[in-house]
């Protein structure tokens, strides 16, 4: 094939995005469809995984419309949302909608795992059980949903089930493994003892290979349906935080990766993982390597959120243009942004968010700014305990639709003291396309696809906003500490339940 391009596809909590790339890693064309997800109770995020398919197939329909000639796809790849899965009865029918990561509805199960089962689960998966994993929202389902869970044939990572919509291949790799908590983190496959306690046999998991191998090519009746060429090769692909940080250039322990999307992030490499209750550990595309990850519940979601609720005539634009005219620190105003409980350092699934210190000479900007800073404290909060572990860094790369906000990203700068390096090109579905070539064999490895990283911008933190964020952040930790029995009262009670 003359002139070939690579095509990465990930399906994110908003929206699925697929982006062509040259053999050279150069971006041709980008299109989107948005994703609906479902909360039918409070504390409850889930997807249809047909509505995945349908955005797929709409998504791809808008590249082609672009001038991207589906004949020069010489291969694609698939990213997702980590913990996301899908549960398939004996026939390959989907028995319910897909539980996201942001689910918290086990958090029940999680504080009895955690008193019963707690160590020997870390020590076993490599991670802390919360609400966030699948083992023990597989745990809640047998409880709660008993019926479903005896119908379970088959559990499958959400990448992998819409790639099987591709290729019909039954695999996944191994950080979407770790991502289920059934996986073994110290030797191969699936844990016996980690599937027994979420009620599973490890038969009813798919096979495990790496993140680059060829899985099989687009079958003539996905072909026929998304507009790709049938016999177009298909490579597994990863999590799209594990493409993410890649894509964006974090290759060696040193450089970090921040990420402003639903969730926030902060991670970075390590050769040697230290398993602990406090950090997330995942192995990286980068050979040999583990990422180290800790993360925040809400971000861009609250970002939403606070248009939705308050900001729907103004919109992001207006919003930010409003939160330009308030002065660092917002007048004091601070902004707790645990909207559904938080992971990252708390773990607690019954914390909720709060502006803190409202008062008649706050307005609509500080209200905005707010809410940048104290996204920004929580990845403060994340990235002091990787410093705590001597696993910090000066520099990191920033990604995420957060950082379309030149504002918003000068604000992580200043509140976490870091050099900030923007990249060219540095989400998942640019990374999905990174690994596709990968595997298709139009890079030498993860080392030469690297080199079609590019950075476009660098911010430094400005140093007099730093006496202002250091105090900010000591009175952001104190309020949260105060507000969390009261947090924990409200979810317990009538009152919160019905909120």
């Amino acid at each position: 094939m003359s002139d070939p391009l690579l095509l990465g596809i990930d399906l994110g909590a908003g929206s699925l995005k697929a982006t062509a790339i040259t053999s050279a890693g150069q971006v041709v064309a980008v299109a989107s469809q948005t994703v609906e997800t479902l909360a039918p109770k409070p504390g409850f995020s889930e997807q249809d995984p047909d509505g995945w398919w349908r955005a797929m197939v709409a998504a791809l329909g808008r590249l082609w419309e672009s001038g991207v000639d589906p004949e020069r796809i010489a291969a694609l790849s698939v990213t997702a949302g980590a913990h996301t899965h899908v549960l398939e009865d004996d026939a390959g029918r989907t028995l319910r909608p897909a539980i996201m990561w942001n689910d918290q509805r086990s958090g029940a199960q999680v504080r009895r795992l955690r008193e019963t089962d707690g160590e020997r689960i870390l020590t076993l998966s490599g991670n802390r059980v919360s609400a966030t994993w699948t083992l023990p929202q597989l745990v809640w389902l047998r409880e709660n949903e008993p019926d479903c869970h005896r119908r379970i044939h088959r559990v499958r990572p959400a990448k992998d089930w819409l790639r099987r919509q591709l290729d019909g291949s039954d695999v996944t790799d191994n950080t979407d493994a770790w991502g289920l908590m059934l996986a073994d983190a110290c030797g191969t496959g699936w844990s016996d003892a980690l599937c027994a306690i979420a009620g599973i046999d490890k038969r009813q998991l798919p096979g495990i290979v790496d993140s680059t191998s060829v899985t099989g090519t687009v079958g003539a009746k996905a072909a026929e349906e998304t507009g790709l060429r049938a016999g177009t090769l298909v490579v597994c692909g990863t999590s799209d935080t594990n493409a993410e940080t890649y894509s964006a250039g974090m290759t060696r322990p040193g450089i970090g990766a921040l990420k402003l999307a639903t969730a926030g992030t902060v991670s970075t490499l390590t050769r040697s993982p230290a398993f602990s209750e406090d950090v997330i550990h995942y192995p990286h595309l980068t050979p040999s390597h583990h990422y180290v990850i800790l993360g925040t519940n809400s971000c861009a979601s609250a970002h939403r959120w606070l248009r939705d609720a308050l900001f729907a005539d103004i919109g992001f634009d207006g919003m930010d243009a409003k939160a330009h005219q308030a002065p660092a620190g917002s007048g004091g105003l601070l902004f707790h942004p645990y909207l559904n409980g938080e992971r990252s350092p708390y773990w607690d699934p019954d914390l909720r968010a709060s502006f803190v210190g409202l008062g008649f000479d706050h307005d609509a900007a500080h209200i905005c700014r707010s809410l940048y800073e104290g996204i920004a404290f929580t990845l403060r909060d994340c990235l002091d305990v990787l410093r705590a572990r001597s696993l910090g860094f000066d520099t990191a790369r920033l990604v995420g639709g957060g950082t379309r906000s030149a504002l918003w990203r000068q604000i992580i700068a200043d509140v976490t003291g870091l050099t900030i390096e923007i990249p060219k090109e540095g989400d998942a579905s640019f990374g999905a396309a990174l690994i596709a070539g990968i595997g298709a064999g139009t890079f030498g490895g993860t080392d030469e696809a690297a080199k079609a990283i590019e950075v476009a911008q660098t911010l430094e933190p400005n140093p007099n906003a730093r006496p202002v964020y250091d105090a900010g952040f000591a009175r952001f930790r104190q309020a949260k500490e105060a507000l969390t029995p009261v947090n924990h009262a409200l979810v317990g009670s009538s009152i919160g339940v019905a909120s």
